[in-house]
């Protein structure tokens, strides 16, 4: 693993957060094992999470979404390893009945698309901004399959899901994925969850990341929770906590 990326998970778990307890009760856990964690958000979205193995300090948890309509999925974030990727490929085809037509990553580092060969091995086809796929192959990492500029739009089932790049920020490539429908966001590491610091910035544009996230907010004026990449769900308090944590 890139060192500079290790470091960057390990300063996120360290900042911490406030614990949002009525978003991240046990409740809405449908599955659990030691290495991952499901649970479901609304009707059609679930927060996959899974856990970074360090050296230091143990597990440290990592967020992607999985959106089930009609018996199809997308999967927006692979879990960070390909043992992880199998066991939740495993769970939407076997508990949900579901086919999974696409992952997304939504940016290049390992807990965006560190199993994206366990979904290559089942067929998946995979989909990112071009410049993720530029910065997976600078860096030699899993390589997404399918390239595109700016936005795209995904059906999955009755319902889709909108891709964009609204600027630069945690990277200069990273997306964000929105579900109309159950008015839900998955910011990645471009957003943070309450309380955080501003982690490893090797690969960030601090000068843009406020206008980013800004143009997020103003672009879904009613969204109504925001998933981060780390860390507990939110609601738009997050996208203005982040603007506010990197306003020059």
């Amino acid at each position: 693993m890139n060192l500079a990326f290790k470091f960057s998970i390990i300063t996120l778990f360290l900042m911490g957060c406030q614990s949002q307890k009525t978003l991240q009760n046990t409740e809405n856990i449908v599955y659990t094992s030691d290495n991952l964690i499901i649970k479901q958000l609304t009707p059609n979205t679930y927060q996959h999470t899974s856990f970074l193995q360090t050296e230091t300090f143990g597990n440290v948890p990592c967020n992607g979404m999985i959106v089930i309509n009609n018996n199809e999925a997308i999967v927006v974030d692979t879990p960070v390893n390909d043992e992880t990727s199998y066991e939740l490929i495993n769970w939407i085809s076997r508990d949900k009945n579901a086919k999974i037509i696409a992952v997304v990553p939504t940016h290049f580092h390992d807990d965006c698309l560190g199993g994206l060969t366990a979904f290559e091995k089942n067929n998946i086809p995979s989909y990112a901004n071009s410049k993720t796929i530029e910065f997976a192959k600078a860096n030699e990492m899993n390589i997404p399959q399918n390239g595109f500029n700016d936005t795209m739009t995904l059906p999955v089932g009755e319902i889709k899901i909108d891709l964009t790049f609204f600027g630069e920020g945690h990277t200069r490539d990273n997306i964000v994925a929105y579900v109309e429908n159950d008015k839900v966001l998955f910011g990645g590491c471009l957003v943070k969850e309450l309380n955080a610091g501003k982690g490893y910035l090797g690969d960030a544009n601090v000068d843009e990341w406020s206008k980013t996230i800004e143009k997020i907010s103003d672009y879904y004026p009613n969204l109504q929770l925001v998933i981060p990449g780390h860390g507990d769900v939110g609601n738009k308090e997050l996208l203005k906590f982040t603007a506010q944590l990197f306003k020059n």
